[in-house]
């Protein structure tokens, strides 16, 4: 049982920096295709034959889930948005591994950026639209790829720790 929660770690610096990166990173493309390119909703630009940047405004969660129209569910989607990231800074305050910071760095960084759109935008934007044999998967943004990532980061390191007989300890 915790005994205190605590905000800053050995390996927040680190992981807060990856963050930062993150965020900025994912608002300074967002700012690109807004802005300098200029691109339209509904708008194809084709980049390779399996791979197009399209804006879709995203009002939901992850794969357009749970869309919200109203400033009520907006407003509890930056809530929600604002509790993960503090967990998750909490998370990174008590991790004790390089790589489990930096997986947590990626997912806090992307939960911002995709959060500043929410308050900006009233949703998110999104861009890369992969596409083939007739298939489409979902529109996504660089925020969504830190998110995905990051967790893919935790999943390899819980699987390496558990085949190294570590069950529960985080390591680098």
């Amino acid at each position: 049982m915790l005994s205190r929660i605590t905000f800053w770690g050995p390996l927040s610096r680190l992981g807060l920096l990856v963050a930062a990166a993150a965020y900025a990173l994912d608002q300074l493309h967002k700012w690109w295709m807004l802005s300098v390119l200029g691109i339209a909703k509904g708008q194809f630009i084709t980049v390779t034959p399996f791979l197009d940047l399209v804006l879709v405004w995203n009002r939901g969660v992850s794969y357009g889930w749970f869309q919200q129209d109203s400033d009520v569910g907006l407003h509890i989607l930056v809530a929600l948005t604002a509790i993960a990231v503090i967990a998750l800074i909490i998370w990174l305050a008590m991790c004790d591994g390089a790589l489990v910071a930096l997986a947590l760095g990626l997912i806090i960084g992307g939960a911002l950026g995709n959060g500043t759109d929410r308050l900006v935008h009233g949703a998110v934007a999104d861009f890369f639209s992969f596409h083939a044999f007739g298939f489409r998967w979902y529109v996504f943004n660089l925020a969504d790829v830190a998110i995905v990532a990051g967790v893919g980061i935790l999943l390899y390191d819980s699987v390496r720790d558990l085949r190294a007989g570590g069950a529960g300890k985080s390591g680098n």
